[in-house]
C-alpha cells in the first residue's frame, strides 16, 4: 500500500466557469518553481512540470476545453497574487476568462487576502494586471470582476491566407495577451452564424498552422511572448446592445464559449486601429453561446513603434464545484491524451 502512495500525485481543485467556459484552480499539490517573477516560474513549469498540465486538462480528467490556472505567491510584496495560466493549448502568459475566474474562486475561497478590498493587483506571464472585484459579504458571492488588461496592439495587417472551401482570406494579428489572427467578415467570410463549429475549428487550424509558417510572432518587449496561438473568427451580435461577436478557437478542438478576454481586448485593438473606438469607448462582446464581455479603452499609448491601447474587461464567474484529481506514474494515461 505504502508503494502505491509514491507514486501518486493529488491534486486538490476548484472548478467554476466564466461565462460559459471553464476555469479549474489547482489549490494544493502544485510544486515549487524557480524564477524570480511568474514569467520566468512559466518558464520553469514548461520545462520540468508539463507532464501536470497535461495530465490535469487533457482527457481523460479534462476536455478539449479545459482551462485551469495555479496561484503563487507575488513577486513583489505590494503586488496580491501571481498566477499561471494551463490550458489544453499550453501554458499561457495570459487568460482573460481565467483571470476572472480564478479571483472569484480566491475571493469566494479566501485563498487570496487582498490588501486593498475590493482591488487586486496580479502579476501573470504577461505582465502586471489590475482588478477590482464586486463582493457581496453577506451571500459570499463574487458577481463580476473588472480587470485592466496588458497594453494591446495589432501587430500585422491584412495578411493573406488561402483558406480550403472559402478561399483567400484577410486577416489582421493583434495582440491582448497572445497573439490573434482575428478574421473580420469580407467577401469569402459571411461571419460565425454562417457555418458550423466543426468548420470554424478545422479552418482557424490550418489558418494558424499556415500564418505561423509564414511569419514570425514575437512580443516586442518581450521575446518570452511568441507564436500565434489563436484565431479569432467574427460576426454579427445576437443583440441589439451588444457590440459585436466572436468565436476564439484556441487549442487542437476548442471554440470559447466566454467571449475571451484577451481576444477582447485583441480586437479592440483592432478597432482602435481602424479608428472605430477612441479611449473611453466601451466595446460589448458575446461568445459564440451569447454570453458577454464588457470591454473599455481605458488609455492609448505605444509599444515600441505599436500604436496601443490599455483595455479593461469585465464578466462573471461561478464556482460549480469542488474535488481531488489523481495523477499516478502507474496510469498509462497520466499525462492524458486527446483524440483529434
Amino acid at each position: 500500500m505504502e508503494a502505491n502512495k509514491t507514486t501518486q500525485h493529488i491534486f486538490h481543485c476548484i472548478e467554476a466557469h466564466t461565462c460559459g467556459n471553464p476555469v479549474r484552480l489547482i489549490t494544493s499539490g502544485v510544486p515549487k518553481l524557480k524564477g524570480k517573477s511568474i514569467s520566468a516560474k512559466r518558464l520553469y513549469f514548461i520545462e520540468h512540470y508539463d507532464w501536470i498540465r497535461k495530465g490535469l486538462m487533457f482527457e481523460p480528467r479534462g476536455h478539449d476545453l479545459m482551462s485551469g490556472s495555479i496561484l503563487y505567491p507575488p513577486a513583489d510584496d505590494k503586488n496580491d497574487a501571481g498566477v499561471l495560466f494551463i490550458e489544453t493549448s499550453g501554458c499561457l502568459p495570459m487568460c482573460g476568462h481565467g483571470l476572472i475566474g480564478t479571483i472569484t474562486i480566491a475571493i469566494e475561497n479566501k485563498l487570496i487576502t487582498p490588501k486593498n478590498p475590493g482591488h487586486l493587483k496580479v502579476e501573470t506571464p504577461a505582465g502586471l494586471v489590475n482588478a477590482t472585484y464586486q463582493y457581496s459579504e453577506i451571500e459570499n458571492k463574487v458577481t463580476s470582476v473588472k480587470f485592466t488588461n496588458v497594453p494591446s496592439f495589432v501587430f500585422l495587417k491584412n495578411l493573406e491566407v488561402n483558406c480550403p472551401e472559402l478561399g483567400q482570406l484577410h486577416v489582421d494579428i493583434s495582440f491582448g495577451g497572445n497573439f490573434y489572427a482575428i478574421v473580420d467578415i469580407q467577401k469569402n467570410f459571411k461571419g460565425i452564424s454562417h457555418y458550423e463549429v466543426s468548420q470554424l475549428i478545422r479552418w482557424g487550424r490550418i489558418i494558424r498552422e499556415y500564418l505561423g509558417q509564414q511569419y514570425t510572432f514575437e512580443h516586442p518587449e518581450d521575446s518570452r511572448i511568441k507564436n500565434l496561438t489563436h484565431v479569432l473568427w467574427t460576426g454579427e451580435p445576437l443583440s441589439k446592445h451588444s457590440t459585436a461577436r466572436n468565436a476564439v478557437l484556441y487549442g487542437d478542438k476548442a471554440i470559447d464559449r466566454s467571449p475571451c478576454g484577451t481576444g477582447t481586448s485583441a480586437r479592440m485593438a483592432q478597432w482602435y486601429m481602424k479608428g472605430k473606438l477612441k479611449s473611453g469607448d466601451s466595446f460589448i462582446h458575446e461568445s459564440i453561446i451569447g454570453s458577454v464581455f464588457i470591454g473599455r479603452v481605458e488609455s492609448e499609448l505605444k509599444i515600441s513603434k505599436y500604436p496601443a491601447i490599455v483595455p479593461s474587461i469585465e464578466g462573471k464567474a461561478r464556482i460549480i464545484g469542488y474535488g481531488s484529481i489523481i495523477l499516478d506514474d502507474e496510469d498509462p494515461f497520466k499525462t492524458g491524451f486527446q483524440v483529434i
